[in-house]
């Protein structure tokens, strides 16, 4: 059995593990310590306290395992020092639309792919179509309501 490795740009596994670092190091002593004084408060059962640190400890401890499992299976890809003409995984891209709209999004990991910060998914059907891909070529990306085009108009790896 082979170990799927998962693709991060730099940004994103330095992320990771300050995530990682900030639960081990802060927040979980902080909860065992809100576990304690809530102990201290008695009968456990009834404790609202003491059930809603206990979860919270869950939670935690639940994120450092998935966050261990991510670094110890990360592939850290970074193109910064290739052709960056050609788009690749950790570009950042500069499309314009049909109607003249220009948006940049940044090929990420599916783990770090956040739509809301413009970064999309290696496998979401436009980084697809965008990979491989040069300044003024035109894409096609099929979406919901149709196939949209694109034209790219900047490539950045920084």
């Amino acid at each position: 059995m082979s170990i799927e490795h998962i693709p991060f740009t730099p940004q994103g596994y330095e992320t990771l593990k300050q995530e990682l670092e900030n639960l081990k190091v802060v927040e979980r002593p902080k909860v065992i310590q809100e576990i304690a004084e809530a102990r201290a408060h008695g009968d456990l059962k009834e404790n609202a306290e003491y059930h809603a640190a206990r979860e919270k400890q869950s939670f935690i401890e639940g994120r450092i395992t998935i966050l261990d499992d991510h670094i110890a299976r990360a592939n850290v890809i970074s193109f910064e020092e290739d052709n960056p003409e050609i788009i690749k995984f950790g570009a950042f891209v500069t499309l314009e639309d049909e109607e003249g709209e220009e948006k940049t999004y940044r090929i990420v990991g599916d783990l770090e792919a956040d739509i809301s910060q413009n970064k999309i998914s290696l496998g979401s059907p436009i980084a697809k179509a965008l990979l491989g891909k040069r300044i003024d070529d035109v894409v096609e990306v099929k979406v919901p309501k149709g196939v949209m085009e694109y034209t790219i108009l900047e490539i950045k790896y920084k």
